[in-house]
Formats: C-alpha cells, sequence, structure tokens
C-alpha cells in the first residue's frame, strides 16, 4: 500500500443521520450545532410550505424549514412528533424538521459516490452525494443547497 492510499484512507468524515418520509439521510456533523424537539412553533403569514415557521430557541430566532416538505414528501400521518436538527447559515439559524434523529456515523470520505442518475430528483438537488450502507443508501444532506432556496420559498 503506497503513503498516498493510506492517507485517504484516513479520511474520515462524521454525519449524524435523520430519517425523512423512511429514508435515510446524513447531515455533516461539521453542520450540526444542535438537535431538539421543536416546540411553539409559530407559522409564518405568507410564507411556502416549506417553512414550518420560526421559533424561538434560547434566545435565538430559529426559521424551521420541513424537509418533508422540501422534499416533496406528504406530510408525516403517523402522529409521532418530529425532531429538528438546528444548522447555521451566514449567522442565521435553522432548524430542518425530520422524522427521526438517529446515530453519528464515522464514514470513509472515500465510499461517498456521486448521486446515482436514478435518485429521485427532488433528493437529488439537495444531496452532496450519497454512502452505500448494508443495503441502505444514505442520502448526504448538502446542508447549503437545502437553505440555498430558503429566500425564494419566502419570497412565494
Amino acid at each position: 500500500m503506497t503513503s498516498k492510499t493510506q492517507a485517504s484512507e484516513g479520511a474520515m468524515v462524521e454525519y449524524v443521520t435523520a430519517m425523512i418520509g423512511g429514508q435515510l439521510f446524513g447531515l455533516p456533523i461539521s453542520r450540526v450545532q444542535d438537535v431538539f424537539m421543536p416546540e411553539r412553533v409559530t407559522r409564518v403569514p405568507l410564507s411556502s410550505r416549506e417553512i414550518a415557521g420560526v421559533l424561538n430557541l434560547r434566545g435565538r430566532i430559529v426559521t424551521v424549514v420541513d424537509m418533508r416538505a422540501r422534499l416533496g414528501l406528504p406530510r408525516a400521518e403517523d402522529g409521532k412528533v418530529p425532531m429538528a436538527v438546528g444548522v447555521d447559515l451566514r449567522g442565521e439559524s435553522y432548524g430542518l424538521l425530520i422524522d427521526q434523529i438517529g446515530e453519528v456515523l464515522r464514514l470513509s470520505e472515500d465510499g461517498k459516490e456521486e448521486n446515482p442518475v436514478n435518485l429521485d430528483p427532488r433528493m437529488a438537488k439537495l444531496a452532496g452525494g450519497v454512502h452505500r450502507l448494508n443495503g441502505q443508501l444514505m442520502v448526504v444532506l448538502d446542508v447549503d443547497r437545502v437553505l440555498e432556496l430558503a429566500p425564494e420559498m419566502m419570497a412565494a
């Protein structure tokens, strides 16, 4: 094994995993600020359905993005309380509503693949690649892509 191969195998990335509509997603742990149960979400008048509203989280105003709506999925009908993953973009705080939080996975950077051609286009536009895990596909969410559309959504 060459030293170059050893160096590239050493590049590991940690992901916080989340389930949304039965699909496994991974968010780079470096982008995750916190995980919380959203309480008292206030709807924002005239906002798109992708914006669930805003809430106060430890003194910060957080815009809550409904990831099911963002991915074009129907609302959850199971009655379970959604979780939220807190992320920041350019100093603004966001909470991404998810169905369920999972574990933190430490995966090799080399195992990340480009989006498959048959990946649902709604997921592909928000994905920064995929990891194949024991017969399951983990879609890596590109937090910037998820949130870059937020200004357009709010104007809609």
